[in-house]
C-alpha cells in the first residue's frame, strides 16, 4: 500500500524569466515500511521532493498525498531530521525531546511523557548525556537529539534530510547503522536523502537517482539481506554490482570531468628549482628517499604534562609517488602534514625534503587545505597568480599568465578565471585552490581532506580533475583523507594510522592497480576490492579506540 504518493508533480521558484524548474513531472509512490533512499548531485532537487512530502512546500504543478488525502501542511505523522541540527540550545538533551513530546503529546501524563522520552533518548544512546546542552555535545551527539526528537513523536513516516552528511566518517557510519536498526525495531516508512552511494545501499529497499534536469532518473531495487555488515558486505558480489550500477549512472548524469586542453606550459624554472644540468647530475641521488620522516615526533604541553600526539613516525618516499594517508579522527593524520609544511615545529625526529631539513614554510611545499582559504574579492585568476609571482621571479608577465591559465584550464575553470572567490561554489572554490597550488611547480603536494567539504559526488568529479593533473606533473603527493575509495584511487601506497595519542604507523598497503585511474575503471578492477577490504579491516580493529602499544609490529612496518 502507497503511504506516499507524487501525481506529475512540478516545482519552480520565481516568475517569468526569472522562473527556474527544480522538479519535473515527478511521478513517485512510497510503499508502507519501506526503506526509500533518494540519491543525486546538489542542485537536482531532493530537498524539494522531501519537504514537498512533510508538507514544508507545495507544488507548483499535481499533486502528494499522504494515504490518499493531499498534503497542505506538515503533520506529526511525518518526521523530519534536517541536515543542520536545530536544537534549543538553552535546553538540556531531555528538555529538547520533551518540547516536541509536550507539543505532540499535550494530553499524555508527565511520568508518561518523561518514559518516552527517556525511552528515545537512551535508544541513540545519550542516557549518559541527557543533562547536557547542545554546546557541551560533539556533532554526532547533536545529531542524535534530532534523531530522538523525531522519533519521540512516533511518527509514521521518518524523512532524513541528509541527516549524517555533516558528520566525520565514523561517526556516520555508527549513526547510519542506528537509523536501520531503529527502522527494523519499529518498521517505519523511511525516505532518506543521501549523496553517498555505501549508505544508500546499505540502508535501502530501493535507490532512485535524480537527474540534473528535476526528473527521476533510474531506479534499483536492492536485494541484499539484512542485517547488512559494512565489513562483510565489501565481499558481496551484489554489492560490488550495485555500487558499480548506481555510480555509473550518476557519473553518466553529468559528473565526468571536463576538462579542456589548449594551451601548453611555458618552459620556466621556479625560484626553488635547479638548473637542468644540475637537475640531471643528480636525479640518482633525489629519486629514492625523497622525502624522508625519520622518528618523526610531535609533543604538546598541557596542565598534566607532556602529550605525545605522533610517536616515533617513519616512512621513505620515493620522487614522484602519491601516498595517502588515513586513519580515525585525532590519529594525527593532518598533524604530520603541517610538521610537513612546514606550518607546525618537530618535537623530535626530522624531515627531509631532497636530502634538506624542513624548516618554516616554503613555496616548494604547496599546501591543498580542506577550506580553499581564497581571498574573496580577487579573482580565480589573481588568486592563482599570488603564489606564481613569486616563485617565478625571473619569467616575464607573459610568462607567468600562461602558468596561470593553464592550470586553471586544468581544473575546468577556463570559462571562470575573471570570476571573484565569493561568487563561487565550494567546489569551484576548491579547483582554484588545487590549480594555486599546481602552479607552484612544488617538490611536494601536501593536501589535507581536500574534498573534505563537499558533498560526495563533487568530490568524485575533483577527485578525477586532481589525477588528471596530478598525471602531468608527477609531483611527489601526500594527501589526508578519511575515504577508503579516495585514498585507493589517489595513491600508489595508503600509509594507515593507530589511534592516537602516541599515533603512528600501523600498516602500509602498496596500491598496484594501472594508472590513469578513475573511478569506473577501477569498480571494474578485480584486486580493488581486495585493497578495500585490507584498508576497511584495519580501520574496524581501530575502531573502537585500540591503542597501538597493542601492535608492536607497527614500527617495524613503518620503517620498512
Amino acid at each position: 500500500m502507497s503511504v506516499l504518493e507524487f501525481k506529475k508533480v512540478s516545482k519552480s521558484f520565481g516568475e517569468g524569466t526569472a522562473r527556474t524548474e527544480v522538479l519535473s513531472n515527478i511521478d513517485l509512490e512510497v510503499e508502507e515500511g519501506e526503506f526509500l533512499v533518494l540519491l543525486g548531485f546538489s542542485g537536482t532537487g531532493k530537498t524539494t521532493l522531501i519537504n514537498l512530502m512533510a508538507g514544508l512546500d507545495r507544488p507548483s504543478k499535481g499533486s502528494v498525498t499522504y494515504r490518499g488525502k493531499e498534503i497542505t501542511g506538515p503533520g506529526p505523522e511525518r518526521g523530519v531530521i534536517f541536515q543542520r541540527y536545530s536544537l534549543m540550545p538553552w535546553l538540556t538533551v531531555n528538555g529538547n525531546v520533551s518540547l516536541a513530546v509536550d507539543t505532540i503529546f499535550p494530553g499524555m501524563g508527565r511520568a508518561e511523557k518523561q518514559a518516552k522520552v527517556n525511552h528515545y533518548v537512551k535508544m541513540v544512546g545519550l542516557g549518559h548525556a541527557a543533562n547536557r546542552r547542545p554546546a557541551e555535545l560533539s556533532g554526532g551527539m547533536r545529531q542524535r537529539v534530532n534523531v530522538a526528537r523525531a522519533l519521540a513523536m512516533d511518527p509514521e513516516v521518518l524523512l532524513l534530510d541528509e541527516p549524517l552528511s555533516a558528520l566525520d566518517a565514523l561517526t556516520r557510519a555508527n549513526l547510519a547503522d542506528e537509523i536501520e536498526m531503529i527502522w527494523q525495531a519499529d518498521q517505519k516508512t523511511c525516505v532518506l536523502i543521501t549523496n553517498d552511494v555505501d549508505e544508500a545501499i546499505l540502508l535501502a529497499d530501493r535507490i532512485i537517482a535524480l537527474n540534473p534536469d528535476g526528473t527521476l532518473g533510474e531506479e534499483f531495487k536492492v536485494n541484499i539481506p539484512r542485517p547488512r555488515e559494512r565489513s562483510a558486505i565489501n565481499s558481496d558480489e551484489t554489492f560490488k554490482r550495485l555500487r558499480k550500477e548506481v555510480t555509473s549512472c550518476l557519473m553518466d548524469a553529468g559528473i565526468e570531468a571536463k576538462i579542456e586542453s589548449t594551451r601548453t606550459l611555458p618552459d620556466v624554472i621556479p625560484v626553488h628549482g635547479l638548473p637542468a644540468a644540475v637537475a640531471e647530475a643528480s636525479k640518482s641521488l633525489t629519486e629514492e628517499r625523497f622525502l624522508d620522516f625519520s622518528q618523526l615526533h610531535k609533543i604538546y604541553p598541557t596542565p598534566k604534562g607532556p602529550l605525545t600526539v605522533v610517536e616515533d613516525f617513519n616512512l621513505k618516499i620515493n620522487k614522484g609517488e602519491f601516498i595517502s594517508l588515513i586513519g580515525h579522527s585525532g590519529c594525527g593524520k593532518s598533524t604530520v602534514l603541517t610538521m610537513a609544511a612546514g606550518l607546525n615545529p618537530i618535537s623530535r625526529g626530522a624531515i627531509k625534503l631532497d636530502r634538506r631539513h624542513v624548516e618554516g614554510a616554503d613555496p616548494e611545499r604547496a599546501v591543498v587545505f580542506q577550506s580553499p582559504n581564497l581571498f574573496p574579492w580577487l579573482s580565480a585568476r589573481e588568486n592563482c597568480a599570488i603564489g606564481v609571482d613569486k616563485v617565478y621571479p625571473k619569467a616575464s608577465q607573459a610568462e607567468r599568465q600562461d602558468v596561470v591559465e593553464y592550470y586553471l584550464e586544468r581544473v575546468g575553470l577556463a570559462d571562470a578565471m575573471d570570476k571573484p572567490a565569493h561568487a563561487m561554489s565550494n567546489g569551484m572554490q576548491q579547483r582554484v585552490g588545487i590549480a594555486r597550488a599546481f602552479a607552484l611547480s612544488p617538490k611536494l603536494l601536501l593536501l589535507d581532506e581536500p574534498f573534505g567539504m563537499l558533498d560526495s559526488l563533487t568530490r568524485w568529479e575533483l577527485q578525477e580533475v586532481l589525477m588528471e593533473v596530478w598525471s602531468r606533473t608527477k609531483v611527489t603527493a601526500i594527501c589526508v583523507t578519511h575515504d577508503v575509495d579516495e585514498a585507493i584511487l589517489l595513491a600508489d601506497r595508503v600509509v594507515m594510522m593507530t589511534n592516537g595519542p602516541q599515533a603512528t604507523i600501523g600498516k602500509i598497503t602498496d596500491v598496484d592497480l594501472p594508472r590513469p585511474r578513475t573511478r569506473k575503471a577501477l569498480l571494474e578492477h578485480p584486486d580493488y576490492y581486495t585493497y578495500r577490504q585490507e584498508v576497511l579491516d584495519f580501520l574496524e580493529e581501530y575502531e573502537h579506540g585500540k591503542s597501538p602499544k597493542s601492535q608492536p609490529a607497527a614500527k617495524a612496518i613503518a620503517a620498512e
